[in-house]
Order: structure tokens, then sequence, then C-alpha cells
């Protein structure tokens, strides 16, 4: 990468649920970068607890780091949040991070050379690696396809980016309407706007992000009110033409026999068949 460096900034939302010991190994991650970010951007997604709020005051009274707080006075969920945070980054890029995940140390710096070599870029994520407790000990990984053709065609059916891993260009998310409120799927939602609006997309080949992950939130993944939540935002999909009829439904009937299948299944389906257990690795990933 040249010595002009691209400026860009970080968005996340955090709200009061979370737990501070995980957002501030997140914030941790992002500051021990290889390549810094300009600033941060938090959006606190209504009131937050006193312990989270130390987190980030820890963050802000270091002399190289802007933060930019953005306080919501309620709740609206991550898609509105986002939606708010999106219009303050003041760096043309943007790279989302979850407020619990672990960014791979060299992760903006990977992105930056591939939005330096295609200026044409708008969308650039990458593959998770997965954790329960231990950060260093994989239960799986999320691979997504690379190119443009292959991301369009994934989309249809499935997310093609990981979306704790993605860096993109504010003006085409603005262009493309932003995020909406798509409870679960905000992330589809947006990508599908994105790819209609004629983003240039790509994956890097690598693992971006360790990501946290819970049997137990796993085997909530079910029941008729996830299954409606998913099937609304598919709804919102369709009606923009993106993907037929028949997939349309064909998704609604898969989701739907998984939301109804007993939890110790919906256990096994997602970590042998959707998120796989990952090779056995070489080195660490720091």
């Amino acid at each position: 990468m040249s010595d002009n460096k691209i400026k860009f900034s970080v968005l996340m939302s955090v709200y009061c649920k979370e737990r501070p010991e995980f957002l501030d190994r997140a914030l941790a991650s992002i500051y021990d970068q290889t390549v810094k970010a300009d600033e941060w951007v938090i959006v606190k997604d209504g009131p937050i607890t006193s312990e989270l709020e130390e987190v980030i005051r820890k963050y802000s009274a270091y002399d190289d780091i802007t933060i930019k707080e953005i306080q919501l006075n309620t709740n609206m969920g991550l898609g509105l949040a986002l939606a708010h945070g999106v219009p303050e980054c003041s760096c043309e890029l943007i790279a989302r991070m979850d407020t619990d995940d672990i960014a791979v140390r060299n992760r903006f710096e990977l992105q930056l050379k591939e939005f330096e070599q295609n200026p044409e870029l708008d969308i650039c994520g990458g593959h998770i690696i997965e954790f329960e407790e231990d950060e260093n000990e994989f239960v799986a990984e999320r691979r997504v396809p690379l190119i443009q053709e292959e991301i369009a065609q994934y989309q249809k059916s499935r997310s093609a980016f990981n979306h704790v891993t993605v860096m993109f260009r504010k003006s085409k998310v603005l262009e493309s309407g932003n995020y909406k409120d798509a409870p679960l799927m905000e992330d589809d939602m947006l990508w599908v706007d994105m790819l209609q609006h004629g983003a240039i997309c790509m994956n890097i080949d690598s693992y971006l992000c360790k990501v946290r992950t819970n049997r137990d939130m796993i085997a909530r993944r079910g029941g008729l009110s996830y299954y409606k939540k998913y099937k609304r935002t598919r709804k919102m999909i369709y009606k923009t033409g993106f993907i037929s009829h028949a997939q349309y439904s064909k998704t609604n009937f898969i989701q739907f026999i998984v939301c109804i299948m007993p939890s110790w299944l919906r256990k096994f389906v997602f970590f042998k068949l959707i998120h796989k257990r990952p090779p056995v690795l070489t080195e660490a990933i720091d």
C-alpha cells in the first residue's frame, strides 16, 4: 500500500444488553490494527449501562483515537441505529464492526489494499472463523464467495458477505437507500439494494474476523417469531425484483423447517452443514 493511506471510519452500534468485556476486546482489536482507522463512530442504540460507557471512555482518553458518539434516545434496532451512523462517518470508506467480535490484526490493511488497487470497488468483505469461549479455539467457519458473479448469485439465497468483515463506500450505501428496518436481516437487505444499484463487490480469501458464537444462541434461532421476521425481509427483497417468486418460496420453506425443528437438530444443522468446522490451522490468527 502507498504512503498516502486511504482514510476510513469504523462504524459500530452498541446497546444496553452487551457485555462490557466483549466490547473492550472488540475495541482493542480495532486499536491494535496494523493500519489505524481515522475515526470510530459508535452509535449508542438507546441508553447503555455505566459499564459500557466506561469502556468507551477508556478508549476516548487515548490521544491517537478520534471517537464520535451518536446517542439515540431509544433502542431502535441494529438496522436503524446503523442508518443513523452512516451519515455521521467523516470518511468515504466505512469498516463495519460488531461490538462483541475480534478483528484480525491486519484486517483493515488487507481491505485498504483492495480499494487502492480497484478505485471502483464498493464492498469488500472476507471469511470469519468462530469461537465460543477461547478466542483461539475455533469451532466453525463461514466462507463466502469471492468474485462479483458468485456474490450476486449467492445473495439470492443467503448473505454473500459476513457483515462484521465488510468495508464499503459511504456514497454507495447512501445512494442505495442506507440501512433499513429489517430485523435480523438488515445487512442482507443492504447488500441487495447495493447490488441493484451497481455495486462492485468482492470478498478476500482470508479470515478477517474472529466471531463469538454460542450453541444456545443457535438453538434460539427458531420459532414462529424468528421465522416471521425472516419472511418479512425476504418479502421486501422479493419486491425489489432481485429474486424470483420460486427463489422466495424456496428459501422461506427451508427457513420454516429450520425454525420448527428441535433445538438440538438446529445446532447440528448450523455447525455441521452451514458453518462447518474449520480446517486444522498451521499458524495462529492474530
